[in-house]
């Protein structure tokens, strides 16, 4: 079968490798769409802190069953959803539900080679029934679990002034759901394209262009008493340093983006706003489960995130065009 590899930071190949042997409790699934993130892109450019190469990237998988255990519900050809954070199911923050920050975590295509091939076999109790949902759909569903889960850090309530920095595919996730949550959203971003797309959503209270006049902007629009919610989606230092100046009194501050640097911000300031600071760290079956739903029901119009796609054996030539900001990707999708 065909693999795209990253051999090394910023080369990709296309392989040939062995079909996997599916073990005993695993499902044997046929690999049809695969959504590129953000984490494959820091792969590519080796700025990803946890992972050694070479790895199969992807994690956005749209699946099919090929073979299932003995006893299994699941049906040859049913369309499935994996999740791509493998948990233990034993550690304390396994049994206090918490699997997305699970202390053995493994996840697909960052510390066990993904899905961006023709076939996977995975443990049963990380393939999930899609019913209802396209596989194009399907391939969305992780990345917008990471914005639901995001906004149930806190959580969102309905009324509340919220901040979301950075308009790419995570950001937009945490946008989608802080509105479907009845808040007041302000996106900001350093990218005229990616806050047009946001514009034509529709679902974002104000815009804001990152300038030399965006805090006189900020304070505008909340009435000088800045936000009672602001996520970090940039994967920039500077941006998630300057983004604590933006929380209000009694505010919150969710870090959804990682990057491999230590954050600092002032101390004084965090003490006297009495901020809430939060980590955000991939997504939990409940997410994905609130996701399918809000897709089933027609919340989340799936269609306006998709802006390419590409069939797997073109993946080493047009991601690196993906990764260009003058491209405008929100997401791409691979079909296998």
């Amino acid at each position: 079968m065909k693999a795209v590899i990253c051999e090394s930071p910023g080369l990709l190949i296309i392989a040939e490798r062995p079909l996997p042997t599916r073990g005993p409790d695993e499902v044997l699934l046929r690999v049809r769409r695969v959504g590129v993130c953000g984490t494959d892109m820091h792969i590519v450019r080796g700025t990803q802190p946890y992972l050694s190469y070479p790895r199969v990237m992807g994690h956005e998988l749209g699946c099919e069953v090929t073979e299932a255990p003995a006893g299994s519900d699941l049906q040859s050809g049913e369309a499935v959803f994996v999740m791509p954070y493998l948990s233990c199911g034993r550690c304390r923050a396994c049994a206090k539900g918490r699997t997305n920050c699970c202390g053995h975590l493994e996840v697909l295509g960052v510390h066990r080679d993904g899905g961006m091939t023709e076939y996977i076999s995975v443990p049963e109790r990380f393939v999930i029934r899609a019913d209802g949902l396209s596989l194009d759909q399907i391939s969305m569903v992780e990345f917008l679990s990471i914005g639901a889960h995001a906004v149930e850090r806190v959580p969102v309530r309905s009324g509340d002034r919220v901040l979301v920095v950075g308009a790419g595919p995570i950001g937009v996730a945490v946008l989608l759901f802080a509105a479907l949550k009845g808040a007041n959203v302000t996106v900001l971003d350093a990218r005229p394209d990616r806050l047009a797309l946001v514009r034509r959503m529709g679902r974002a209270e104000s815009l804001v262009t990152l300038d030399v006049d965006t805090r006189t902007r900020l304070l505008e629009i909340s009435q000088r008493e800045m936000f009672d919610v602001v996520f970090d989606c940039t994967g920039n230092i500077r941006a998630m340093e300057a983004g604590f100046d933006y929380v209000g009194q009694a505010g919150s501050y969710v870090l959804v983006s990682i990057v491999p640097d230590r954050v600092s911000f002032s101390d004084p300031e965090f003490h006297r706003r009495e901020t809430t600071l939060l980590g955000s760290r991939n997504a939990t079956l409940a997410d994905v489960t609130r996701v399918m739903d809000a897709i089933r029901a027609g919340r989340i119009d799936t269609n306006a995130l998709n802006t390419h796609r590409a069939p797997l054996a073109s993946v080493p030539e047009a991601m690196f065009l993906w990764m260009k900001p003058e491209t405008g990707v929100m997401k791409a999708i691979v079909e296998c």
